[in-house]
């Protein structure tokens, strides 16, 4: 893209978003990007599906744009400048497994409404006892006849309370290595013997949920791809979920805010400088994120080495909270949660703009967490990457 085109697709972008970023959405109470209320939520990813732009990098023919690698970081950048709201992060990850491995019936029933934004997904990996080591997982489905018997337990499964369906890693048998015993189902939410229990974390918000499924009868329709080949497609969706990760500008946008907290506080100059690291640690991560859009320019594919930018872009955003927070002193305090759920109960306890600092940073700690943790994430690099 030449660089008079680019700064017309920018301005088309910004102008979209001028006009389609209305109030109720920009102001609506978030937590890393992340929407409190999915409905307002929803209705920003409404707007983008109007337009033809809420699955930018999907084929064409499943509600793509066509664009390219350089016109999709461009929307990304203005996009994570302004603010706007993050879509259902699982949304990138069934979508381009069910376009990729679903049969038509399944790209049918369910692609045109996750596109639309009329529908809202959750993800049944983690287990008691089965996080980082995922193959362990013993949710069994028992196939009888047309349909597969689900009994166990998920759990840290985001959203279940809101999601209309799940998809799901089960085990359809025992035998050979764990891996190869594993089936991928979408579930319906409301099938009978499904239970969702809250989970309050620790930023006193309910994102969290634990999920058991009781004889709960999935039909073998709704299951991807072959039986026992879930673990394939597991890893497919796990790229594209380590991938979609990162988020510099997002992250410059959180930097400018902890500066100018600090500069309203008055820190004596030890907050500025620590700033000042990680500012330069972000630029070099804007650097690497530039390096991998020339490779993908360049039609060369991005594999293990997305786990990089998993850990480097949790541990800058944890940083940034970290030094959000040291600049309120006194002023962070958990009660600031309340605001974000109940607007007006109450007058902020600190600065204009910060009444998230305290909430995003307890929320932030599990950003080294999901998405595989970094340990786990590093030991991808050190044998994918560099061969040890």
């Amino acid at each position: 893209m030449a660089e008079r085109d680019e700064a017309g697709f920018r301005q088309m972008v910004r102008d979209f978003i001028a006009a389609a970023l209305t109030p109720d959405i920009r102001d609506a109470p978030a937590l890393g990007g992340l929407m409190i209320d999915l409905s307002a939520q929803q209705r920003w990813h409404k707007a983008l599906a109007a337009r033809g732009w809420a699955v930018p990098s999907w084929p064409v023919e499943y509600g793509g744009t066509g664009w390219s690698d350089r016109e999709l970081h461009a929307f990304h950048e203005e996009m994570g400048r302004a603010r706007a709201p993050a879509l259902s992060s699982f949304l990138n990850m069934v979508g381009p497994v069910i376009y990729t491995f679903g049969t038509p019936e399944q790209k049918a029933q369910h692609l045109p409404p996750l596109v639309a934004g009329e529908t809202l997904w959750c993800q049944g990996y983690s287990e008691p006892g089965s996080g980082s080591d995922l193959a362990s997982l013993k949710t069994r489905a028992e196939r009888q006849g047309e349909h597969y018997v689900v009994n166990g337990q998920k759990i840290w499964t985001s959203y279940a309370h809101e999601a209309n369906w799940m998809f799901c890693l089960v085990r359809t048998s025992t035998a050979g290595k764990p891996q190869t015993g594993i089936s991928f189902l979408l579930i319906d939410m409301t099938t009978p013997g499904i239970e969702v229990r809250p989970i309050v974390s620790i930023d006193g918000l309910h994102h969290l949920n634990e999920v058991f499924f009781r004889d709960v009868k999935v039909p073998v329709a709704n299951r991807i791809g072959e039986e026992n080949r879930g673990w394939d497609y597991a890893k497919f969706l796990l790229l594209h979920e380590r991938s979609t990760i990162s988020n510099v500008p997002l992250t410059q946008a959180m930097l400018g805010r902890a500066r100018r907290l600090a500069g309203q506080i008055g820190d004596g100059g030890s907050l500025s400088r620590r700033l000042d690291e990680i500012e330069v640690r972000l630029l070099s991560f804007e650097v690497s994120d530039l390096r991998n859009l020339a490779r993908l320019e360049a039609g060369e594919a991005l594999g293990a080495e997305t786990s990089l930018f998993k850990v480097i872009n949790s541990e800058i955003s944890q940083a940034i909270e970290e030094a959000a927070v040291e600049a309120l002193g006194p002023h962070a305090n958990i009660l600031q949660v309340n605001l974000l759920t109940h607007p007006g109960n109450q007058a902020p306890l600190g600065p204009d703009g910060s009444v998230d600092v305290t909430p995003a940073f307890l929320f932030g700690r599990a950003s080294s967490i999901y998405g595989g943790s970094n340990e786990i994430q590093r030991n991808v690099l050190s044998k994918a990457v560099l061969g040890l």
